[in-house]
């Protein structure tokens, strides 16, 4: 049984994530702060054939981390995959007028969730002597964006962080990898957009106009990428937005 844990699972890329890598033989670990929205996930696993659970979880608090950990662990002994997908948009704001409580916590969730699930799955995984962790960056991961300050320096350390990891587990059997998408149709993106309609300017300016994403385009990158068919990728961030960033 191949068992893989999915934060943020309880909707947009994360539930996407979950019902790709669900299926027969397949245990999907469902971690969200929203138990109901990650139930509503775990029933589409099952429905494709898969088994698993639903943790409530903040990402920040190690002690939730360690608990996802150990439930994971209750199924083989081990964790094949970690979708290390949990993350939040802050607000859309200048520097200058960033409200330090909101910076903290878009902090909090998107890079210190994505270091706690690498210091605690990664010990788990190099035991194995395998596994395939992928973690949620962004294009904000390689670009910036005027008034997603926090969002972005945010990104920028998850691919940081990616690095870094991919670096340490060279040559082990595990690993490390990221994924960049643009702009998705989720809730987050419908979020920003709103609040961004709200400022002098519009929109986020995006460097061509590229439709969004569907989520299952990024949970079928996250997939591949941890698969067997990915076996000699590790250390990447996979760019998933249309050519935007390349315009």
């Amino acid at each position: 049984m191949r068992v893989t844990v999915v934060t943020g699972g309880g909707g947009g890329i994360g539930r996407a994530v979950a019902r790709a890598l669900a299926g027969p033989d397949a245990a999907v670990v469902v971690v969200d702060r929203d138990p109901e929205a990650a139930a509503e996930t775990l029933a589409e696993v099952e429905k494709a054939g898969g088994t698993g659970t639903v943790v409530a979880a903040d990402v920040t608090r190690s002690a939730d981390v360690t608990r996802y950990v150990d439930i994971a662990r209750s199924f083989t002994g081990r964790i094949d995959v970690l979708a290390n997908n949990a993350g939040i948009e802050g607000v859309v704001a200048p520097l200058g007028e960033y409200p330090e409580d909101v910076f903290d916590a878009v902090l909090g969730v998107n890079v210190k969730g994505v270091f706690l699930g690498l210091k605690h799955v990664l010990p788990v995984m190099l035991e194995a002597g395998a596994g395939a962790i992928v973690n949620t960056g962004s294009t904000s991961s390689i670009r910036g964006r005027a008034n997603l300050g926090a969002y972005v320096a945010s990104k920028h350390a998850v691919l940081g962080l990616t690095r870094t990891a991919a670096a340490e587990v060279a040559g082990t059997g595990v690993r490390v990898n990221a994924v960049l998408p643009g702009p998705v149709r989720t809730r987050m993106i419908a979020s920003i957009n709103a609040m961004a309609a709200q400022r002098p300017g519009g929109a986020i300016a995006r460097a061509v106009a590229t439709r969004e994403a569907e989520p299952e385009e990024i949970a079928a990158t996250v997939a591949f990428l941890a698969s067997d068919a990915a076996a000699h990728v590790n250390g990447a961030g996979w760019v998933i937005d249309g050519g935007s960033t390349v315009a």
